[in-house]
């Protein structure tokens, strides 16, 4: 299978861990903390040297994005709880959202110039640490989640179309969970962009068991 076709599996998984994590907090309002991390800290990756290094790297992959590739190999192997379709439009969403951003003119490096501003504050939560990158649990930090939330309303929630997100109104209407979609929304975002440098297309979508199936395997 091609390099291209891991690629993009490893994409697609990103996406489904997000989508998976949104689904959690709105159906039960919490999610595995290690998983939240790894998404949202892939967000601040912006010079990776390979795709894997978007999610920490070749080795911790099947770590970090490990709630991405279970939703995503049940999906293909048809195990598990599939019945769940909020998660697979939650996909499908992203992909049109991404296409959304790379074609208004400046969003892209609106988000990134404020993602910068971000990822400094994070000194503020992680003062011992010479390099915020090297402690990733500060950017689930509670204002840091509040900031890239505000710049997903700032930038993608000005699109006509949003994403719908289906759940208890009791975890929806709770600040700090909404603040946590919305940041976890933009990670998607981010990792539907991804999809699409690697070269992932949506029609690809009808066939990707067969497309994926073999660079499941090597990951998980």
């Amino acid at each position: 299978m091609s390099r291209e076709h891991d690629e993009q599996t490893i994409a697609l998984a990103a996406m489904f861990q997000v989508a998976t994590l949104v689904d959690q907090i709105a159906t039960r309002g919490m999610v595995p903390q290690h998983s939240l991390e790894s998404s949202i800290y892939s967000l601040f990756v912006d010079s990776p040297n390979i795709t894997e290094d978007v999610f920490g790297g070749v080795s911790s992959l099947p770590n970090n994005l490990g709630m991405g590739i279970k939703t995503l190999s049940d999906l293909v192997e048809k195990k598990g709880d599939v019945k769940n379709n909020n998660i697979t439009n939650y996909v499908l969403s992203l992909m049109m959202l991404q296409s959304k951003v790379r074609k208004t003119p400046g969003m892209l490096e609106t988000i990134s110039d404020r993602l910068d501003d971000i990822r400094e504050k994070t000194h503020y939560f992680s003062p011992d640490v010479s390099n915020p990158m090297d402690e990733p649990s500060a950017f689930t930090h509670s204002s840091i989640i509040a900031n890239i939330a505000n710049l997903y309303q700032d930038t993608i929630s000005t699109f006509n179309f949003r994403i719908q997100v289906s759940g208890d109104p009791r975890h929806l209407q709770n600040a700090e969970n909404a603040a946590k979609i919305r940041a976890l929304l933009l990670a998607g975002v981010r990792a539907a962009i991804l999809w699409n440098q690697v070269g992932g297309k949506r029609w690809h979508m009808l066939f990707f068991r067969s497309r994926i199936r073999p660079s499941l395997q090597k990951i998980r």
